[in-house]
């Protein structure tokens, strides 16, 4: 039999996989991808789809960078997808606030503020009472919040199936409940992936598998553990009437408004692990958080509550970039709470590489080698 060759084959069918099969297949590329379970299933599906940008990055480094020149494809993308798709990713700019609840995150948020607003962002502090005036229903004992106006969200599961769908319409294959077994390779470089559905080549393998992706770093690489699982666990709650309009953030917890009065709570950090089971600690200890800042938020109704394997690296910014012993293998994972945030580039960059293409960003601290050299990873 003739194998089935294609110039590119995609390992792994989260929001990464699926943003990078839209852009190649934009570029005329004929594409695979495979999935071991169902598209979107793991993190993708459990993320609260905030687009932020400002709330969630507190330095100015290359990761902000990033995630900035993210957020500006978003406006472009949700039409894209709406157009070929009929698929309603749900974005909104609805602004988010990142509380103070004393004095300390008082002078932290405002000193926040002040470099952003030195690049051009738009950041403005309210005090108690400009901030109980643009939410009446937050908590009177909150000290003021950081306000980032540009701010949104999409629906994660959305902006996911929109990919996978628009890339399909390009011309994507999509094979779920198929697991890659091994990489087929001549001379060190990549020529395929052997499955249980037979084998497939390509002139270039791309690895997104989120928190899963750890056996394809280099072997040096894995010996030092930089990529490491970070459960994550949340609820939704429903409303009678529409509580707030902007996305809220506090210390170990954010609310999500989305449509149909539902509220999204999030979300716990609980590292070195794939257990997805959700504990009544975790849950109580959002629910806590979320009563303090947003005191009627008791007396919502409970709707379902998950948890999420997110792909965590050691000094918190993502691997994009080609395999440092492998030839013509990709990867992109690591991106943490920002996987939605970073779906858009990360897209953009693997399909930039892969085709030759000049970067539409400097990638050198992302690169997959750069703790090798290093004595140690940092902690």
């Amino acid at each position: 039999m003739k194998p089935k060759q294609f110039d590119a084959i995609i390992i792994g069918g989260g929001v990464m996989g699926c943003s990078i099969a839209y852009q190649l297949s934009k570029r005329k590329k004929k594409v695979l991808l495979l999935e071991k379970n169902q598209i979107g299933c793991e993190a993708s599906s459990a993320a609260a789809g905030m687009l932020g940008v400002q709330a969630e990055l507190e330095a100015h480094d290359p990761l902000f960078e990033l995630a900035k020149s993210s957020r500006a494809l978003f406006s472009s993308l949700a039409s894209e997808i709406k157009a070929l798709t009929h698929i309603d990713i749900e974005l909104i700019h609805n602004g988010q606030l990142k509380m103070a609840q004393n004095e300390e995150q008082v002078e932290s948020l405002k000193a926040i503020g002040d470099w952003q607003r030195s690049i051009g962002e738009e950041a403005i502090w309210l005090d108690r009472e400009a901030l109980l005036n643009l939410e009446p229903c937050l908590s009177e004992n909150l000290h003021g919040a950081l306000y980032f106006p540009k701010e949104g969200q999409v629906y994660a599961p959305n902006l996911t199936q929109g990919f996978a769908k628009a890339s399909a319409l390009l011309g994507t294959k999509i094979r779920e409940y198929c697991e890659v077994q091994s990489l087929i390779l001549s001379h060190h470089t990549v020529q395929g992936v052997r499955t249980l559905l037979g084998d497939f080549y390509a002139e270039t393998i791309i690895v997104a598998t989120g928190a899963w992706s750890g056996q394809w770093l280099p072997q040096e690489l894995q010996q030092k553990q930089p990529l490491y699982p970070v459960k994550g666990e949340a609820f939704s709650l429903t409303t009678h009437a529409p509580f707030i309009k902007r996305t809220l953030f506090t210390k170990g917890c954010y609310i999500v408004p989305k449509r149909g009065g539902q509220l999204l709570v999030g979300a716990t950090m609980h590292a070195h692990t794939f257990d997805k089971s959700v504990s009544l600690q975790g849950l109580s200890s959002l629910m806590n958080k979320a009563k303090e800042i947003l005191p009627i938020i008791e007396t919502a109704t409970m709707d379902r509550f998950w948890s999420g394997i997110r792909p965590m690296t050691q000094d918190g910014f993502p691997y994009l970039g080609e395999h440092p012993d492998i030839d013509r293998l990709f990867i992109a994972t690591g991106h943490y709470r920002n996987g939605i945030l970073l779906s858009p580039i990360t897209g953009q960059l693997i399909a930039e590489m892969v085709t030759d293409q000049r970067l539409s960003v400097p990638l050198n601290d992302f690169r997959i080698n750069r703790h090798i050299d290093t004595q140690e990873v940092l902690t």
